[in-house]
C-alpha cells in the first residue's frame, strides 16, 4: 500500500471508530511533541473533520523541541478549521511531583513520569471534552523494540499509526505537508532536559531496526533483540491469574 492509500485508509479508520462511539460527536485529543509521529497522527485526526484538540505539554523540555511543537500547532490551526490547539506547561506539576518523590530518586523513572503526567493531562482534557486519546506510537516503537512508557505514551484509546514503520510515517508526513523542520529533525521522546534523541538511546537508527525486524539475517538483528527483550512485557497483555474452575 503506497503512502497516499495509507493516509486515506487511516483517516477513514479513525473516522469509522469515532462514529461507532456512543457519545457523539466525539473529540480527538492528541499530544504534540514536535516529532514526526505526533505531527502525522494529529494531521490525520484533523483530516477526519472531527474536532481535534492538539496539545503541547512541555516539561523541562529542550527549547528546540518545544519550538517545533508550537510551529506544528500553528500549522494545524492555519490549515484545519476543526482544530483547537493548547499549550499546557507541566513544569510546576513535575517540580512538585519530583519534590514529593525525592526519596525515590531515579533518573529513568522520573523521565517516564514525565510521559505519565502527559497521559494524565490528555485524559483529563478528553473526559472534560467528550473525547478519546489518540496514540502516536509507530510499529517500530510499539511492537519492535517497545520504546515507549508503559501507562505513559502507551496509555491511549486508539493507535492509528501502530502498523506503520518510521519510514512509513516520514513518507506520509511529506505527503501531508508537515513542515520540513519536523521531517528533518532527529526523532526524540522529549523526556530529557538535554537534546538526546531516540537513535542515540537505542544505539540503532530506525532504518536499521526496521531491517532487523524484517530480516533475522541482518547484521543489526542481535542488537535489535537486545533492545527488544527487556521491553517485551510492555507488548504483552497484563498477566492475569486465572482461577481453576473447580
Amino acid at each position: 500500500m503506497n503512502s497516499d492509500k495509507k493516509i486515506e485508509y487511516i483517516t477513514n479508520w479513525i473516522k469509522q471508530y469515532a462514529n461507532s462511539l456512543i457519545f457523539q460527536p466525539p473529540s480527538l485529543v492528541i499530544g504534540v511533541s514536535g516529532g514526526i509521529d505526533s505531527a502525522v497522527t494529529s494531521t490525520l485526526c484533523a483530516k477526519t473533520g472531527f474536532k481535534t484538540i492538539a496539545i503541547s505539554m512541555p516539561i523541562k523540555q529542550n527549547s528546540s523541541q518545544h519550538d517545533l511543537s508550537i510551529k506544528h500547532l500553528d500549522w494545524l490551526k492555519n490549515n484545519f478549521d476543526n482544530v483547537k490547539t493548547l499549550t499546557i506547561d507541566l513544569d510546576k506539576v513535575f517540580d512538585s511531583f519530583s519534590s514529593l518523590m525525592k526519596d525515590f530518586n531515579n533518573t529513568l523513572a522520573f523521565a517516564n513520569s514525565r510521559s505519565r503526567l502527559r497521559m494524565i493531562t490528555l485524559y483529563q482534557v478528553a473526559q472534560a471534552k467528550k473525547g478519546i486519546v489518540v496514540g502516536t506510537g509507530n510499529k517500530v516503537e510499539d511492537f519492535g523494540v517497545g520504546f515507549y512508557t508503559k501507562y505513559g505514551d502507551g496509555g491511549v484509546d486508539i493507535s492509528p499509526i501502530a502498523d506503520c514503520t518510521k519510514s512509513d510515517v516520514w513518507n506520509m508526513g511529506k505527503l501531508l505537508g508537515v513542515i520540513n523542520e519536523i521531517i528533518e529533525a532527529a526523532p526524540t521522546d522529549g523526556l530529557w532536559d538535554d537534546s538526546r534523541n531516540d537513535e542515540s538511546q537505542l544505539g540503532l537508527t530506525y532504518q536499521q531496526i526496521e531491517e532487523a525486524m524484517e530480516n533475522p539475517s541482518s547484521k543489526f538483528y542481535n542488537r535489535y533483540l537486545k533492545i527488544r527483550e527487556p521491553n517485551i512485557h510492555k507488548m504483552k497483555p497484563i498477566p492475569v491469574c486465572i482461577l481453576p474452575k473447580k
